[in-house]
């Protein structure tokens, strides 16, 4: 394997809390033991939520907890062409299929599906009468990964023989070698035609593309790991490793998150708090 290559990929939509703060001294902290890289990436293809002021809040947070990283950052939002040909890729090898379906018809599908959710999650493609149609319309549509067709093209061996190495812990425990089942995701939405790439296909594509060895990533994103390992095999890029860390909690036991209106490190270093403390605490979860 090449050298040790990590990163970190925060979204711009909000500022960086604890366990933001947790998550990006887990990686830099891997990265100066083995010796190896730590790369900033800026997940920015969302373009209703992420906001210029956030990605500053990032560069200002991250640099007052002392890390630093390799330049260029890569910002997603000036890759577009580059999501948008991997699509294109895909499309050609008959892998994705349009779906004009909105997520609210989605879930009320799965009511009405004779296996439930397994079979709401893959809708399948339109008959060519309706695409036609839909497309003339000017619906908008989304290209979704077939896992039928995706099955047929690595082959059924191949398929029951995906994997990945677990170096940390999934939610349940799961280390070592994994058996990935991307039949869990279901037919995943890999872009859209007013919102770009999709973070399944944007993450595994910059992780092959800036030699990410090893992928240091909160617990919560453990199952994309299962649909992003199928990504990698039908592109051919190279199999991280991955190393899956518990999220940080407050003293209630609830993780932070953006949502819940977590304190940030702005308003900790407003208040007082300083980078050591801060590192001081982060690292005692470390070690938990």
């Amino acid at each position: 394997m090449s050298r040790f290559a990590t990163r970190f990929a925060p979204s711009p939509t909000g500022r960086l809390h604890k366990g933001h703060a947790f998550s990006a001294l887990t990686a830099f902290s891997a990265a100066q033991d083995a010796g190896g890289r730590f790369l900033l990436r800026i997940e920015d293809i969302d373009p209703t939520r992420c906001k210029p002021e956030f990605e500053d809040g990032i560069y200002e947070d991250l640099r007052w907890l002392g890390l630093d990283w390799e330049e260029p950052v890569r910002r997603q939002s000036d890759h577009l062409d580059d999501y948008a040909a991997a699509v294109e890729t895909l499309r050609q090898r008959g892998l994705v299929y349009r779906c004009f379906r909105t997520r609210k018809e989605i879930l009320d599908g799965i009511g009405h599906a004779p296996h439930g959710i397994t079979d709401a999650a893959r809708p399948g493609p339109h008959s060519a009468n309706e695409e036609a149609e839909l497309l003339q319309s000017g619906k908008p549509f989304a290209w979704r990964l077939s896992l039928e067709r995706a099955r047929d093209t690595i082959g059924g061996a191949a398929w029951d023989n995906l994997s990945f190495f677990e170096e940390g812990h999934g939610p349940d425990g799961e280390t070592g070698h994994i058996r990935a089942r991307p039949e869990l995701a279901g037919d995943v939405v890999l872009a859209r035609k007013d919102a770009g790439a999709a973070y399944h296909l944007a993450a595994p594509h910059d992780d092959a593309l800036q030699g990410i060895t090893h992928i240091i990533r909160g617990q919560d994103l453990f199952e994309a790991t299962h649909i992003q390992r199928l990504i990698q095999t039908l592109f051919g890029w190279d199999e991280p490793v991955y190393r899956h860390h518990r999220l940080m909690t407050d003293t209630n036991g609830k993780r932070f998150a953006k949502r819940d209106g977590s304190v940030t490190l702005a308003a900790l270093r407003e208040n007082g708090v300083s980078a050591d403390a801060l590192r001081a605490e982060v690292l005692s979860q470390m070690t938990l």
